[in-house]
C-alpha cells in the first residue's frame, strides 16, 4: 500500500490532469457526447508531451495519433450535420478475426523488432497495447460497438505491462478504465439493440 502511495506522490499535477481528462474522455464517450473528442485531445496532448520528456519515445508517438484521432473523430462523429450523427455499428464475427489476426501479427513484428533492435523491455507486450490501441481507436472514431471489447482486453495487458514495469498509480487508472469500458460498452449495446 506504502508503494502505491508513493507512486501516486510521483504525479506530477500534468499526469493527474492527463489522467482526469482521460476519465472524463470515456464516459463522455460511452454518452456519445461530441465532447468526448475535446477532452481525448487535451489529455493525449498532455501524455505526449509527458512521454516526450521521459524519452518514451512510442508512447508519445501513440498519444499523437491520439490527438490526430481526437480531431478526426469528433468529424466522423459529427458527420457535418447536427440532426445526422454517425450511428452506432457492428462488425462481423469474420471481421472481427481478420482483425485480431492482422493486429496479432503486427504485434508479433514489432516486438520482434523492437526485441532485435533496442533494449526494451517487455516488448511483445508493449508492441500488442501499441498496435490494438490504435485499431480500437480506429473502431471508436467509426463507432463500431466491438471497440468497447477491443479495449477491455487492451487495457488488461496494459494492467499487467505496467504492474511489471511498477507503475503502480497508471495500473489503478487502467482498473477505472476497465469499469468504465464494461458501462460504455453496456451502454452502447443498449442503444445499438434500439435501432
Amino acid at each position: 500500500m506504502q508503494s502505491l502511495l508513493d507512486a501516486f506522490k510521483l504525479m506530477s499535477s500534468w499526469e493527474i490532469t492527463a489522467a482526469l481528462l482521460g476519465v472524463a474522455y470515456v464516459i463522455l464517450a460511452a454518452k456519445e457526447s461530441l465532447w468526448t473528442w475535446a477532452f481525448g485531445f487535451v489529455s493525449t496532448l498532455i501524455y505526449t508531451i509527458i512521454f516526450w520528456e521521459g524519452a518514451l519515445v512510442s508512447s508519445s508517438l501513440l498519444n499523437f495519433y491520439y490527438m490526430i484521432m481526437a480531431v478526426y473523430g469528433f468529424y466522423a462523429w459529427h458527420n457535418g450535420k447536427e440532426d445526422e450523427a454517425l450511428k452506432i455499428s457492428t462488425y462481423t464475427l469474420s471481421k472481427n478475426l481478420k482483425i485480431i489476426s492482422l493486429g496479432l501479427l503486427f504485434s508479433l513484428l514489432i516486438g520482434y523488432l523492437s526485441t532485435t533492435y533496442s533494449d526494451a523491455k517487455l516488448a511483445y507486450m508493449d508492441s500488442f497495447v501499441l498496435v490494438f490501441s490504435v485499431i480500437a481507436t480506429w473502431m471508436l472514431t467509426q463507432k463500431v460497438l466491438e471497440n468497447w471489447l477491443y479495449w477491455l482486453v487492451i487495457d488488461s495487458v496494459a494492467m499487467v505491462l505496467y504492474w511489471k514495469m511498477n507503475y503502480l498509480a497508471t495500473v489503478i487508472l487502467f482498473m477505472v478504465y476497465i469499469i468504465l469500458g464494461i458501462y460504455a460498452y453496456a451502454t452502447w449495446r443498449k442503444e445499438f439493440n434500439a435501432y
